[in-house]
C-alpha cells in the first residue's frame, strides 16, 4: 500500500538539518503521495520561515509534483475531514491531511504533527520518521 508525506517531510528535505534531510529523502524517493494541500503549505513555509524566494519553493513544488503522486483536496475530502478532526481531536488542517490519506487508500501517513503510532479508521498508521 502506499504512504502519504506531510509537509514537514518536504521542507525537511530541503533543510540543513543532515540527519532530518536524509530520512525525508529516503521517504521521498518511495515515491509517496502528498495532497494538492501539503504542496500549497510546502510553498508558504519555504517563502515564510524558511526564507527561500518564490522561484525557489516553486521549483521545490514542481519537483515534488514530479516525483510524487497528488491528490486533491475535494469537498469530500473536506467533509470527511471535519468528521476525522472531531473525532481524533486533530486540528483541521492535519484532519485535511488524513482525510486525502485515507482517501488513497495509504496504510502510512509519514508526519511529525501527529501522534506517532496512531492508528486512524483502523487502517492508517502515524509514523513519525524523525523520533
Amino acid at each position: 500500500m502506499p504512504a502519504f508525506v506531510d509537509t514537514n517531510v518536504v521542507v525537511y528535505a530541503v533543510g540543513r538539518d543532515n540527519d532530518k534531510q536524509s530520512r525525508a529523502r529516503h521517504i521521498l524517493e518511495a515515491t509517496p503521495i502528498a495532497s494538492s494541500q501539503v504542496i500549497n503549505e510546502t510553498i508558504a513555509v519555504l517563502t515564510g520561515k524558511q526564507r527561500f524566494t518564490r522561484e525557489e519553493a516553486f521549483d521545490v513544488a514542481d519537483a515534488l509534483m514530479k516525483l510524487v503522486a497528488v491528490a486533491p483536496v475535494t469537498a469530500t475530502t473536506v467533509r470527511d475531514a471535519m468528521t476525522l478532526g472531531l473525532r481524533y481531536g486533530l486540528s483541521h488542517w492535519d484532519a485535511l491531511v488524513v482525510a486525502a490519506a485515507l482517501h488513497t487508500d495509504c496504510d502510512t501517513l509519514y508526519s511529525e504533527d501527529m501522534q506517532h503510532g496512531q492508528v486512524i479508521d483502523g487502517r492508517l498508521t502515524v509514523v513519525n520518521p524523525f523520533v
